[in-house]
């Protein structure tokens, strides 16, 4: 059948193939794996190509200059390249060659000893290869794989067998899968050359595809761990600072409540103190984030070993847990705390600015009262400077009378005398001249 779709979104091939994008690896046991976990910070995708082309010059082909992960087969085995947002990961298999081993009937500890030398041997002959990758190592884990004829019904006498090649009784256990077709040990400690070793012990029947899936989650959940507890340093470091920030707040909270100091100082001391937990917020944010993101990631990695103890022994998840808890605990303790503290600035501000805001509403209301008894002064002055203008014009205006009644004396029209004509005119001029200003006052005020 043949179906038409209407056209793919543009990113639809590259979100269905990211299920695709880092396939686990097969390990056909007995075999090694050695995983070393590099920072990547100021190496390019370009610088660790050019290493990688030194065993594999495809790797410079243009197609696969824009990957983020390789896998190649070499004669000796895989490699896989794997480049993440923070760290890269180089993991090496190398399969045993049947006819070098020792055969099963031998006993497990003369088989561990003899797999102990042909990983030497092959570690050996890759160390100028691996001391050359670009980056710094913060991981390097190596998962020997064996099999045995029985894992859960022999693990107490495979333990004590791992232990012996350990080195030491300090060994910790778990039996693996559904099933527990697997018994996984480690010391979890760094050995002389800054690797850290697992001991896998797994059915003959077991497939190569479960081997490969075990060791990975067991090289991933070490990886993870270590990417979680980047942030332990910065937490203990910043958290001296935010008890001076934390000092700093209560003081500027005490002086706002007591009032011994202007706001506008305390505004001045709120916006530092402020402006440096804002920084170091800004600074640390993201590696709190994502030491809880690798920390959800290694919780993840250790619940699908699906652990099952060996009878008096600590299981490895437990351990981890019981160690990696509380340093992840205080980073996350540390991230709220900065949080709890920039919150509570911001709370203090908003006081404050309130303060200040009153304060300047108290200072424009007793300005708005100075303005309205300004008012009321000029009004009443207005006032009386109308009284006295209306005395002047009526004194202006009976003066001109008096002139006029002296002139038509003077002609005999007028038969009174000026005084006589001045004094009744008087109370006739300032009542018209009052009349009048009230009126044009009336006229103002309608208009």
């Amino acid at each position: 059948m043949t179906l038409k779709l209407p056209n793919n979104d543009p990113q639809r091939d590259l979100l269905h193939n990211e299920v695709h994008a880092r396939p686990v690896g097969p390990i056909q046991q007995p075999a090694v794996a050695f995983c070393l976990a590099v920072i990547n910070k100021g190496h390019s995708v370009a610088d660790e190509l050019a290493h990688l082309a030194q065993i594999d010059p495809s790797v410079l082909e243009p197609q696969k200059g824009a990957a983020n992960f390789l896998r190649l087969e070499l004669p000796w085995g895989s490699l896989r390249w794997e480049r993440h947002t923070e760290f890269t990961r180089y993991t090496l298999v190398h399969t045993f060659d049947p006819a070098d081993l020792l055969s099963d009937e031998d006993p497990i500890t003369t088989r561990l000893t003899r797999v102990r030398a042909l990983t030497d041997d092959f570690l050996a002959a890759q160390s100028d290869w691996i001391s050359q990758v670009p980056g710094q190592t913060f991981s390097a884990v190596e998962v020997v794989v064996l099999g045995v004829d029985e894992v859960a019904d022999l693990a107490e006498s495979n333990y004590s067998a791992g232990c012996e090649w350990f080195g030491h009784e300090t060994v910790f256990a778990s039996l693996l899968g559904n099933r527990q077709h697997t018994l996984g040990l480690t010391d979890f400690k760094v050995n002389a050359s800054g690797v850290e070793r697992f001991l896998v012990m797994t059915r003959p029947q077991t497939r190569a595809s479960r081997v490969g899936r075990t060791a990975q989650r067991l090289m991933e959940m070490e990886i993870y761990r270590m990417m979680a507890l980047r942030g332990l340093p910065v937490a203990k470091r910043l958290s001296a600072e935010l008890g001076d920030a934390e000092l700093a707040l209560a003081s500027i909270t005490h002086d706002v409540e007591s009032q011994s100091i202007g706001d506008h100082e305390l505004l001045d001391q709120l916006a530092k103190l402020a402006a440096a937990v804002e920084r170091a917020n800004a600074t640390h944010n993201y590696r709190f984030s994502a030491t809880r993101a690798y920390d959800e990631i290694f919780t993840q990695r250790v619940a699908e070993l699906r652990e099952a103890p060996v009878p008096g022994i600590q299981t490895l998840g437990e351990f981890m847990q019981r160690r990696l808890s509380p340093a992840i605990a205080t980073v996350a303790a540390t991230a709220q705390r900065l949080e709890s503290l920039s919150e509570r600035i911001s709370r203090t501000g908003d006081l404050l600015r309130t303060r200040v805001d009153i304060a300047a509403e108290q200072q424009n209301q007793e300005l708005l009262e100075q303005l309205a008894k300004g008012q009321t002064l000029q009004l009443r002055l207005q006032q009386t400077v109308e009284g006295l203008s209306i005395a002047a014009i009526s004194y202006y205006m009976v003066s001109l009378i008096n002139y006029f009644a002296k002139a038509g004396k003077g002609l005999s029209w007028i038969p009174l005398s000026a005084e006589t004509i001045t004094g009744i005119a008087i109370v006739p001029v300032v009542l018209g001249v009052w009349i009048l200003t009230r009126r044009t006052h009336q006229l103002i005020r309608k208009s």
